[in-house]
C-alpha cells in the first residue's frame, strides 16, 4: 500500500539538477496526496534555469511510476520567484553551493576522530592519483591544525594570479591549498565559525584550481563547522572515511557516517589505516586489533576500499615532505595507496 512516507522515500531519489542534494533535503517538496491509486505532488521551484522544471517533473514522475503498478502519478511544479543575492541562507542551507568552474569530482577525506591517518591517506591518495595520470589538486581543510605543508615538503606564500585569484602552490604535480600556507608554522589560528567558514569558501572559489579530474580535501576530525561548510558550499563526488581497526574510533567513524548521510552526500567507501605491522622476521602482528573496518563497512553496506598496513616508510615519508607514494613507489607501502586510488576512481567512474 502506498504511503506519504514512501512517496517521500522515492523522491529523495531524485537529484536537483547539476548538485549532489535531493530535492527533499532541498524542501521543494511542498505537498504529497496519496488517494486509492493516484499519487499527486506538489513542487515548489525557486529556480528559473529554463529546462529544469521539466526535467524534476519527469524523474518525479519515472521514480513514482516503480513504486506500484497501475498507479496514476501527478506532479505539478511551481515557478516561485527566485531568491535575490545574498538572501537569507538559513532558508535553504544549499542555497549558495556551486560547482567550481573545470573540476570534476571533489572527494572530502574525513575521520570521526583524530589520530587515525586522514591527512596521510588524502595526501597518498592525491599522489596515487596523480602517478596515474589524474590532474589533481589538495586542499587542507584543517583550519586549527593543517598538516599538508609538511606532508607535502613545501611551506611557501601563494601568490594572485591575473585574474585576481590565488595561484595554488604545487609539488610532486599537486595543486595545494591550506591555512599553512599562509600563518607562521607556529601561530595557533583561534577563529569562530563563521571565519572557518569564510576561509573554506575563499579556498574553494577564489583559488585558481584550473581544470582538475579530482580535488581532494583532506577535513578536520569530526563533524563541526569545517565539515557542514564544504558540504554547503560544492556539491561533492562522496566522502572517504578513515578508520583504524578498533571500537575506539570505529565507534565514532559511525558518526562520521551519518553525518554525509544526513546532508545526502554518498560515502564512497571506508578505509582501515594501521591495520596492522610485519616485523623484519615476516611475523604479522595487530597493534589496533584486525578487521573492524571490513565488519563496519559490511555492517554499513558500504564498499571496503582496503587495508593500510603500518609501514616506517609512510611515516618517514610524510615526515620528510616526500609521501611514499612518490618517494618509492614500487614498495608494498606505495602500492596500497596505488590500489585505493584505482578503487576510487571506479567508484567515481
Amino acid at each position: 500500500m502506498l504511503t506519504e512516507q514512501k512517496v517521500r522515500e522515492a523522491l529523495s531519489q531524485v537529484k536537483y539538477p547539476g548538485y549532489s542534494r535531493d530535492i527533499v533535503s532541498f524542501g521543494l517538496v511542498k505537498e504529497i496526496d496519496v488517494a486509492q491509486d493516484t499519487v499527486r505532488v506538489c513542487l515548489n521551484l525557486t529556480s528559473a534555469k529554463p529546462g529544469v522544471a521539466e526535467q524534476l517533473k519527469a524523474d518525479c514522475e519515472q521514480v513514482l511510476a516503480s513504486l506500484e503498478q497501475n498507479c496514476r502519478v501527478q506532479v505539478q511544479v511551481l515557478q516561485a520567484d527566485a531568491p535575490k543575492e545574498g538572501g537569507d541562507p538559513a532558508a535553504n542551507p544549499w542555497a549558495n553551493q556551486a560547482r567550481i568552474p573545470g573540476v570534476e569530482h571533489i572527494v572530502a577525506v574525513a575521520s570521526g576522530k583524530g589520530g587515525v591517518g586522514k591527512s596521510t591517506v588524502a595526501v597518498n591518495l592525491a599522489c596515487a592519483l596523480r602517478q596515474i595520470g589524474a590532474k589533481v589538486g589538495l586542499l587542507d581543510c584543517d583550519i586549527y591544525g593543517p598538516s599538508i605543508p609538511l606532508m607535502m615538503g613545501i611551506n611557501q606564500r601563494p601568490v594572485l594570479s591575473q585574474n585576481e585569484k590565488i595561484e595554488p602552490i604545487v609539488n610532486h604535480g599537486v595543486k595545494l591549498m591550506s591555512i599553512g600556507f599562509l600563518l607562521d608554522p607556529d601561530s595557533p589560528v583561534i577563529w569562530r565559525g563563521p571565519m572557518i567558514n569564510r576561509t573554506i569558501q575563499q579556498f574553494l572559489h577564489s583559488v585558481d584550481w584550473g581544470e582538475l579530474d579530482y580535488l581532494i580535501v583532506d577535513l578536520p576530525p569530526g563533524t563541526g563547522d569545517a565539515q557542514l561548510s564544504l558540504c554547503q558550499m560544492v556539491p561533492l563526488g562522496g566522502g572517504l572515511v578513515v578508520t583504524t581497526p578498533q571500537e575506539a574510533a570505529l565507534g565514532v567513524v559511525r558518526k562520521g557516517i551519518a553525518m554525509f548521510e544526513k546532508v545526502n552526500v554518498p560515502v564512497l567507501g571506508l578505509v582501515e589505516n594501521m591495520s596492522y605491522f610485519t616485523t623484519p622476521t615476516g611475523e604479522r602482528v595487530e597493534i589496533f586489533g584486525h578487521g573492524g573496518g571490513k565488519a563496519e563497512a559490511k555492517r554499513q553496506n558500504l564498499p571496503f576500499l582496503g587495508e593500510i598496513p603500518i609501514y616506517t616508510e609512510i611515516r618517514m615519508g610524510g615526515d620528510q615532505g616526500i609521501p611514499v607514494v612518490i618517494g618509492a613507489p614500487h614498495e608494498p607501502a606505495a602500492r596500497v595507496f596505488l590500489g585505493l586510488a584505482e578503487a576510487l576512481r571506479k567508484r567515481l567512474a
